[in-house]
């Protein structure tokens, strides 16, 4: 089992999201990261999904995402060169003597701290998956209340594009 990126471009319409989602349903994939946002055309939106699989169900997988009629291309990112981002945001408790102990440790790592309150702090990071992780891992001790991540988006590199040429 490996993890595979796939950048997938859609059309921008009612229904796309749903069908894809109920393609994995259906046939017992799981979703590990799914981010969906409009691009540079409105019309078209980009799903970067990210799925642990085998080669045999990867393929399996690309096969149904191109036979949905919405499904403009299916790329597999995982072999070529991209960039992928993630972001995260931690609520930590603010037990009394930490504020400035939280504050050092985040700094520490090039994070930021976006609220402060009476009895905690919101931290955001953006990185890829080690960075998010490594911060967790920092935060741990100091008493995580919550954590949201958005799930890796990911793009082509300058020169993975020109090979493909």
């Amino acid at each position: 089992m490996q993890k595979f990126i796939l950048s997938v471009l859609v059309e921008n319409k009612f229904g796309v999201l749903a069908r894809v989602a109920g393609l994995f349903s259906a046939r017992g994939f799981n979703i590990d990261s799914l981010a969906v946002s409009a691009t540079e055309d409105p019309t078209i939106s980009r799903m970067t999904i990210v799925v642990t699989a085998d080669e045999k169900t990867l393929e399996q997988i690309k096969k149904q995402l191109n036979k949905l009629i919405d499904i403009i291309r299916v790329q597999d990112l995982t072999k070529k060169k991209y960039i992928d981002r993630e972001l995260v945001l931690i609520n930590v408790s603010m037990k009394p003597g930490n504020k400035e102990k939280i504050i050092q440790a985040v700094g520490s790592v090039g994070a930021e701290v976006i609220d402060v309150g009476k009895e905690m702090i919101t931290i955001e990071e953006t990185g890829d998956k080690h960075k998010i992780s490594a911060l967790i891992e920092l935060m741990k001790p100091f008493g995580i209340l919550e954590v949201v991540r958005t799930g890796e988006v990911a793009i082509q590199t300058e020169e993975e594009k020109r090979e493909e040429k």
